[in-house]
């Protein structure tokens, strides 16, 4: 009769990428069911079989890959918070009750709803990122959790559409990395902060010397170039705080501090 497992090798050939295993697992899925149909032996024609054998694959698939697409990877918790020291992050960017904030490219929001805590009801936060699911998935937290002070923003890529003169302060965390129109980009939050407001931009550190295109796919960027870019739209540098290393990933990430000056 032959092996009724042979034909599922050649979908465990199957590599898996370093990020989005939750795609992989259902590719996998779907070649290891296609191996099934293709190879079933005679035996296993009778349909009980078949689907115990296919409901077999599938748990394979999920148990081999599922968990770790699926585990938080410190996105969110007391381990995120243990390295990226929230609390500390407000403190040096002058965050307090009544302030209004925007996280820009907030996320699932993280930042978001701890910046909220942090403000108050009196206060504001405009959630901004240009991934809508991200943004409902806070909109349907915020609304759970009562925080009216949440407004989410659906963002554009060269524009993260905050009102004028909105905000006394923007945080960019592990973002800028990812903005192609960055002079757009920075042009709009000068537009958003009051004058005197602070940028606080996060982001992986990287080496300079490299194109820009080199440091989009490592989602990174050096701190040089950031800084360039920020000194050129207007903003005042101010300091350079203590930095946060990711464990998991043993990624390293600079802090920087940008003021909006009074006056032009």
């Amino acid at each position: 009769m032959g092996d009724p497992t042979a034909s599922l090798i050649p979908a465990l050939r199957l590599r898996a990428p370093a990020t989005g295993l939750l795609p992989f697992a259902f590719r996998l899925s779907i070649a290891l069911r296609s191996s099934i149909v293709r190879g079933t032996p005679p035996a296993m024609k009778d349909r009980s079989h078949f689907h115990f054998a296919l409901s077999g694959a599938l748990l394979l698939a999920w148990a081999l890959f599922g968990p770790l697409a699926c585990s938080p990877a410190q996105e969110s918790g007391p381990e995120r918070d243990a390295w990226q020291r929230p609390a500390e992050v407000m403190d040096e960017l002058g965050i307090h009750t009544g302030s209004a904030v925007a996280d820009v490219g907030c996320g699932r929001g993280y930042f978001t709803f701890k910046l909220a805590g942090r403000v108050g009801p009196q206060g504001r936060v405009y959630a901004e990122d240009v991934d809508n699911d991200a943004l409902d998935a806070v909109r349907r937290q915020a609304k759970k959790e009562g925080l009216a002070q949440i407004e989410v923003i659906s963002g554009a890529a060269d524009d993260p559409r905050l009102p004028p003169s909105s905000v006394d302060v923007v945080l960019a965390m592990n973002t800028y990395h990812e903005w192609k129109k960055y002079d757009a980009m920075l042009q709009g939050l000068y537009r958003a902060l009051r004058p005197g407001g602070r940028l606080g931009l996060i982001d992986g550190a990287d080496e300079t010397g490299h194109s820009r295109d080199y440091y989009y796919g490592r989602h990174r960027m050096p701190e040089e170039a950031e800084w360039q870019d920020a000194v050129r739209n207007g903003f005042r540098f101010l300091h350079k705080e203590r930095g946060f290393t990711r464990p998991d990933r043993k990624k390293e990430f600079y802090f920087l501090v940008f003021e909006k000056p009074e006056a032009p």
